[in-house]
């Protein structure tokens, strides 16, 4: 069985890893555009903060670790297309120029995401740099040296963690977002809130409900940044306002979202004949939501990633879907989520949504030290079914949500997490766990 993956970062790095584990007599080859293999993007800004010493330190595998393992790795070489009815492909070696062709049985689909670039005015300006790749954070690293006003554009997870960063480097910084408030995606107004104001006690200043019209700059290198309320000085600027299925190579021969995601079905299999897909190229099933949706993660990678190789030969394990779970560190507090918001849960239109709000101390106060924690919890009024839910502590508290994530999962409602049974012991909680007094606090309203 001669298998071929193409892409090579989270979900291609698993299916890769996994199929030689599964199947060591398979031959298996990559080809990569890139001359690096999984990258964890996600640490950029630890290193741009001096939190992660030097990012060669952000890599979890190697060209060389995969060929240590038989696999052919070809790196700098881009897929230019692919002929699913002869299972073939074409490739061009970005080194020598030199085009050839290869044959497979199965392929292998992890082609990723790209930063959202769009058409603004000025945009081609030095200094103006995205935030995706290894060769993005060296740029952001070495253009960080030297600058003094910094403009984030992009106030997701990676936009506020890079704020963060260049603020911590004593840099002047600016995060600019179309939305009215920081992370909404992920977060409601009683988490952002606490967000948002521990970044204005650092200086950091938010133009939100803003949208960028243009860059101007001298000599070709950007100096101010324009919005629809105002304008910004600029030494430098980081577009961080969203990614893309990267899937030009075949988004007109497979199945697909509108946004070009590749559609798969629960055992990672595409619309083609021994072709499957993972990643950040491909939709997710979205359990909250009960939907097919783009959720770029790389939790989700890996784990796409892995049900590739168990159901390379013939189906094994089924993909369960996800919650999009995910948590941040901004300043003091320790944030995370899991499903919906109220904000989108409403949005959606298909649940009579409801949600509760706790402040409570993690544990007990006679304890020499205890924090407070803010748990909210997303709920169907109707069926009492759990949507979502999200957490906010200078404790870190986090791995509640993956709790939540797992009620998620298995349709829990308000009334079971209630009385959920969760240990007690009073250097870690209360009798009563929070994710009990949030669903305690949802059945008295």
């Amino acid at each position: 069985m001669k298998v071929i993956v193409v892409g090579c970062t989270h979900a291609g790095t698993a299916a890769i890893v996994n199929t030689k584990k599964l199947y060591p007599e398979a031959e298996v080859v990559v080809y990569e555009r890139n001359n690096t293999v999984s990258f964890l993007s996600c640490g950029i800004a630890l290193s741009v903060g001096g939190v992660v010493s030097n990012p060669e330190k952000l890599f979890y595998n190697s060209p060389q670790g995969l060929e240590a393992l038989g696999v052919a790795t070809y790196m700098e070489h881009d897929v230019l297309a692919i002929d699913f009815k002869n299972k073939t492909i074409r490739v061009k070696d970005l080194k020598t120029q030199e085009i050839k062709q290869d044959t497979y049985d199965k392929l292998i689909l992890t082609l990723g995401s790209w930063p959202i670039v769009p058409s603004i005015p000025g945009g081609d300006q030095e200094n103006i740099v995205l935030c995706k790749n290894y060769n993005h954070a060296q740029a952001i690293i070495e253009k960080t040296k030297e600058a003094k006003k910094i403009v984030v554009v992009g106030a997701g997870y990676i936009g506020v963690e890079l704020a963060e960063a260049f603020q911590m480097k004593g840099k002047e910084v600016t995060l600019i977002d179309a939305q009215e408030r920081i992370m909404s995606k992920y977060l409601d107004k009683e988490i952002t809130d606490l967000a948002e104001k521990a970044f204005t006690t650092h200086a950091i200043h938010l133009a939100l409900g803003e949208e960028v019209e243009s860059f101007k700059g001298e000599g070709g290198k950007v100096k101010e940044v324009v919005t629809t309320k105002g304008s910004y000085p600029a030494d430098l600027v980081i577009l961080c306002i969203g990614f893309k299925p990267n899937t030009a190579l075949v988004k007109e021969s497979l199945e697909t979202l509108p946004n070009g995601a590749i559609v798969i079905d629960d055992y990672m299999r595409t619309s083609e004949p021994d072709v499957f897909a993972a990643g950040d190229c491909c939709m997710v099933r979205y359990n909250p939501a009960e939907d097919k949706r783009y959720i770029p993660l790389a939790t989700n990678a890996v784990r796409m990633g892995t049900l590739i190789a168990y159901n390379l030969v013939e189906p094994r394990l089924k993909y369960m879907g996800t919650q999009g779970t995910s948590g941040i560190k901004i300043y003091q507090f320790n944030i995370a989520s899991t499903g919906l918001t109220e904000e989108e849960a409403k949005e959606i239109n298909k649940y009579e949504v409801a949600s509760a709000v706790i402040e409570e101390n993690y544990r007990p106060e006679f304890m020499p030290t205890y924090e407070k924690a803010t748990v909210k919890l997303v709920y169907d009024k109707q069926t009492r079914r759990i949507l979502g839910g999200q957490i906010a502590s200078a404790y870190d508290l986090n791995e509640i949500m993956n709790t939540l994530s797992l009620a998620l999962q298995n349709k829990m409602t308000v009334e079971e997490l209630a009385m959920v049974d969760f240990f007690f012991q009073p250097h870690f909680n209360k009798p009563w766990g929070l994710l009990n007094q949030v669903a305690l606090k949802a059945l008295s309203e």
